[in-house]
């Protein structure tokens, strides 16, 4: 099979149900920043060193996150009655149940952080702000799921916890905004 067809030569592509739309719309929009997130949890969970437990834990999280998003991205894609594809109803409570577990470690916080200080640190950030975008585009999607939107927001609240936490299992200082 090739990989190009070119049938989105003009700017234009499929959904699932065969309809042609723009690259631009919305929906085209939300999946490919929802593949971009998915990019991102990928190049996280490479730079988490396989051997260590906890971060062999974050990584196996991190894989099902990205099973989820690849399925959230196919549901976006059909435009169609009753999609086949979703995110399981109880992702955005496992979510909540990860972080704390990760919050009871660390300290309390007091003061806005920058990113970085580590690769794994500024990889999870910049996956955050990533999920935080596909938030905004699948907002502007009609006929989804409102399951899709909380998981998508408690994703990023999880990707902030992460990346202090990931930081904590490093030894690594947050580096605060002084404003």
């Amino acid at each position: 099979m090739k990989i190009y067809t070119r049938t989105g030569d003009q700017g234009q592509t499929g959904l699932y149900s065969g309809r042609r739309v723009s690259k631009a719309d919305p929906r085209v929009e939300a999946y490919g920043t929802v593949d971009e997130l998915n990019a991102c949890l990928g190049l996280l969970r490479d730079h988490l060193e396989p051997l260590d437990p906890v971060r062999t834990r974050v990584r196996a999280q991190l894989l099902v996150q990205q099973q989820h998003l690849f399925a959230l991205g196919a549901a976006l894609a059909d435009d169609r009655e009753g999609q086949a594809y979703q995110v399981p109803k109880n992702a955005a409570t496992e979510l909540e149940g990860y972080m704390d577990d990760m919050d009871a470690e660390l300290p309390k916080m007091t003061h806005f952080i920058l990113p970085g200080g580590s690769k794994s640190v500024s990889f999870a950030h910049l996956a955050r702000t990533v999920c935080r975008r596909a938030e905004r585009r699948t907002v502007e999607v009609s006929q989804v799921d409102p399951a899709v939107i909380v998981y998508l927001n408690r994703l990023s609240d999880y990707l902030f916890v992460l990346s202090r936490y990931l930081g904590k299992v490093a030894g690594v200082e947050e580096i605060r905004w002084n404003s």
